[in-house]
C-alpha cells in the first residue's frame, strides 16, 4: 500500500509543472502582446486653452481621439489640425474653446462665440472698423472670458455754438444732456439749450447753448406838470398871467431786463420809484368885463386889424401846449389826434374871433390850421401846438401877428 503511493505522487508532480508553464507561457505572451501596443502608441502634445497635454493613442483621427479622451468639442471651438486630419507619431494639436460674449454695437445687442483671446481680436473678428474717438468697454487689450459683456458705440461729429464759439466735437453720447455732462459745459441756473437737454443726437445735430441772464435797469424820466387855471376877476376878461410856474418832477424807474447771450430780448417794469414830485403851472384868468370898444367908424385897436374875414389880421396873445398837457385828452376839438402827429401844426382859438377850420399863420409858428379850443382861450388869445414840454417852456407868453388865410 505504502509501495503504491509512492508511484503516484511522482506522476502528480510532472502534470502541476506542465500547468505552470503553460501558465506562465500564456502571461509572457500577454506581456508581449502589450508590450507592443504599448509601443506602438502615437504620442500627442495638445494645447487646451494654452495649456499642454501628452496623451498617448491608437486612434486614428483627431476626431477619435477627442472621443476616446472623452472631450466634448463644441461647433464654435478651434481645432488645429482639423477633426478629420490623422492622428500621427509625435502630432502637436491646438485646442480652443469658444467663448460666449454678449456684445452691444451702437445700441444693438447679439451673443457671440469667439475664440479670440483679447478685444482686440474679437473686433477684428467682428470686422468693427475702431476708431480713436469710438467708445469701447473694455478696453483693446482686454482678455476675453466667458459670458463678458462687450459694448462698442461709434464716434460721430456734432457742431456745439456756446460763449461766442462754435467748434466740432466727437461723441458718442446718445442725448444733449449726456454730451454737455462728458464735454464739461455748464449751465447757468436760466441758461436755455437748443435742442432740449432730453433730445436724442445725431451727426446731423447742431447744439446751442444760450446764456440767459437777469439785470436790473434804472431809468430816471422827467414827469411833465400840469397846467391849473383859476379866475381872477382883477384881471380882464381874456387875459391871463402866470401865478406860479410849473416844474418838471422825477422818476426813476426800475426795469427787470433779459438778455440772452448779452442781448436784450425783454424789458418789464418792476417798480416806479418817486424821485421829486412835480409842480404844477397856475395860470390866473381874468374874468372882468373888457372896456367898452370903439365904435366901427374910428380906426381898429392895436388888437385887431381888419375886422373882415379872409386876409384878416389880429394882434393876439399866444401861449404854447402839448398833446400831454394837464387835462388835455391829445384830440383836439376837431378830431385832430395830436399824440399821433405831434408835429402837427395847429392853435386852439376862439371860435367867436376866428372860425374853427380856418387856415392862418402865426408870426413865429408858421401856417397853421384853427382846429383846437380851450376854456382859457377867450378874445383875441391863441394857444399853439408843440411837440414837446420843452418846445412850449422856449415859446413861453408873447404878442404875434395872426392873419387868417383863408
Amino acid at each position: 500500500m505504502e509501495a503504491n503511493k509512492l508511484r503516484i505522487l511522482p506522476v502528480n508532480h510532472f502534470w502541476r509543472n506542465v500547468v505552470l508553464s503553460v501558465i506562465s507561457l500564456i502571461l509572457f505572451v500577454c506581456g508581449m502582446i502589450y508590450a507592443v501596443y504599448e509601443t506602438t502608441k502615437a504620442t500627442v502634445t495638445i494645447s487646451i486653452d494654452g495649456e499642454n497635454l501628452t496623451v498617448q493613442t491608437h486612434a486614428s483621427t483627431v476626431a477619435e481621439l477627442m472621443r476616446e479622451q472623452d472631450w466634448n468639442v463644441q461647433e464654435y471651438d478651434h481645432i488645429e489640425p482639423g477633426l478629420d486630419t490623422k492622428i500621427s507619431g509625435n502630432m502637436a494639436l491646438t485646442w480652443d474653446r469658444a467663448k460666449e460674449v454678449f456684445v452691444t454695437i451702437d445700441g444693438q445687442e447679439e451673443s457671440v462665440w469667439t475664440t479670440a483671446d483679447n478685444v482686440e481680436q474679437l473686433i477684428h473678428e467682428l470686422n468693427i472698423d475702431y476708431k480713436e474717438h469710438d467708445l469701447l468697454k473694455p478696453s483693446l487689450e482686454a482678455e476675453i472670458a466667458d459670458e463678458m459683456s462687450l459694448v462698442y458705440e461709434s464716434a460721430f461729429q456734432v457742431v456745439l455754438s456756446s460763449d461766442g464759439e462754435q467748434k466740432d466735437f466727437w461723441t458718442t453720447s446718445t442725448t444733449v444732456a449726456d454730451f454737455l455732462e462728458k464735454e464739461n459745459v455748464s449751465l447757468g441756473e436760466l441758461d436755455r439749450v437748443e435742442p432740449a437737454l432730453e433730445e436724442r443726437i445725431d451727426e446731423k445735430t447742431d447744439i446751442k447753448v444760450i446764456r440767459v441772464e437777469k439785470v436790473t435797469d434804472v431809468v430816471e424820466e422827467a414827469v411833465e406838470f400840469g397846467t391849473v387855471t383859476r379866475k381872477d376877476s382883477s384881471l380882464e376878461s381874456g387875459k391871463e398871467t402866470v401865478v406860479q410856474e410849473g416844474e418838471e418832477g422825477r422818476v426813476k424807474k426800475h426795469y427787470e431786463v433779459v438778455l440772452e447771450d448779452g442781448k436784450e430780448v425783454s424789458r418789464e417794469l418792476v417798480k416806479t420809484e418817486t424821485v421829486q414830485e412835480s409842480t404844477d403851472k397856475i395860470v390866473a384868468v381874468g374874468t372882468r368885463p373888457a372896456a367898452p370898444t370903439v365904435s366901427r367908424s374910428q380906426a381898429p385897436s392895436t388888437a385887431s386889424a381888419s375886422q373882415g374875414g379872409e386876409g384878416r389880421t389880429l394882434t393876439v396873445t399866444a401861449t404854447a401846449y402839448t398833446a400831454q398837457c394837464s387835462g388835455c385828452s391829445g384830440v383836439t376839438a376837431t378830431g385832430i389826434n395830436l399824440k399821433n402827429n405831434r408835429s402837427a401844426k395847429v392853435i386852439a382859438v376862439d371860435p367867436n374871433v376866428i372860425p374853427l377850420g380856418s387856415r392862418v399863420h402865426v408870426e413865429g409858428y408858421g401856417t397853421a390850421v384853427a382846429a383846437d379850443t380851450g376854456g382859457a382861450i377867450q378874445g383875441n388869445k391863441i394857444d399853439v401846438h408843440v411837440p414837446t414840454q420843452a418846445d412850449a417852456q422856449r415859446w413861453g407868453r408873447k404878442q404875434v401877428k395872426i392873419t387868417i388865410l383863408n
